[in-house]
């Protein structure tokens, strides 16, 4: 499955998390986010390697959950579905909590 493919399921996957389409990969500026949503960009990535060769890359995707309410358990979702992924950081702006999650998928 090429990457394009990979990342359209990984959508797919936080759209049912999320219960609704309101899931943005790297959105334009002048996109207006629906509450709750998610958020998400390519990032790193994980490469293994092995006998001094390149054995594996994992994709990484840097995901923001954007809720207004503090207590969402939309991040615990996360968490249940990607065992590849951490959190990261949570923080609160514009009256709107934030919870960064890497999902290596």
């Amino acid at each position: 499955m090429d990457l394009e493919q990979r990342r359209l399921e990984l959508h797919e996957k936080l759209c049912s998390i999320l219960g609704s389409r309101n899931c943005y990969f790297q959105p334009d500026e002048n996109i207006k986010l629906k509450y709750p949503c998610i958020v998400y960009k390519r990032d790193a990535g994980s490469t293994i390697h092995a006998d001094d060769n390149k054995y594996r890359y994992v994709p990484e995707y840097t995901t923001t959950v954007i809720d207004r309410d503090p207590t969402s358990s939309i991040p615990e979702r996360i968490f249940e579905e990607f065992r590849m992924s951490r959190f990261e950081r949570s923080f609160v702006s514009d009256n709107l909590n934030h919870t960064v999650i890497n999902i290596f998928y």
